[in-house]
């Protein structure tokens, strides 16, 4: 049995943000959090985390621009992404999913929403890559 903690990087400007949504999950998961896409890059570069909570509006580099580069690039293309937004209308949301995000939360979210949510999305990639992985096996087998 694989006893390793998960990693998750919550990327959010603001602090408080940041500690609640850190608060929430500390306890089945290992947390780092970045208050910005530069400093998300900078982590990248010696982890790489079961999933990232992201949010949209930050200055600098937004959301959706982090989850472009993200999803351009082989190592973090497979990180499934949560955005963290204040404003969720059909719009925004095709506009995350259509980016490739895994899924939208809206802020402020409730502490057992978000722990299903980050539950379920790294279960769901666990289960992408047993597939696979079983699928691999079985081509070498023919």
């Amino acid at each position: 049995m694989d006893n390793t903690r998960n990693i998750i990087i919550i990327v959010d400007d603001d602090i408080t943000n940041l500690t609640v949504a850190r608060h929430n999950l500390v306890g089945k998961y290992d947390v780092v959090t970045a208050p910005s896409g530069e400093k998300l890059f900078r982590i990248l570069e010696k982890i790489t985390p079961a999933l990232i909570l992201l949010d949209i509006e930050m200055p600098e580099m937004n959301g959706y621009e982090i989850l472009k580069i993200l999803k351009r690039e082989e190592k973090t293309a497979h990180i499934p992404v949560i955005f963290l937004t204040a404003t969720i209308n059909p719009e925004s949301k095709i506009q995350c999913l259509s980016l490739g995000a895994a899924d939208c939360i809206k802020k402020p979210f409730s502490r057992d929403l978000l722990v299903e949510r980050v539950g379920l999305h790294i279960q769901l990639e666990k289960q992408k890559k047993e597939d696979s992985s079983m699928k691999s096996l079985e081509q070498h087998k023919v």
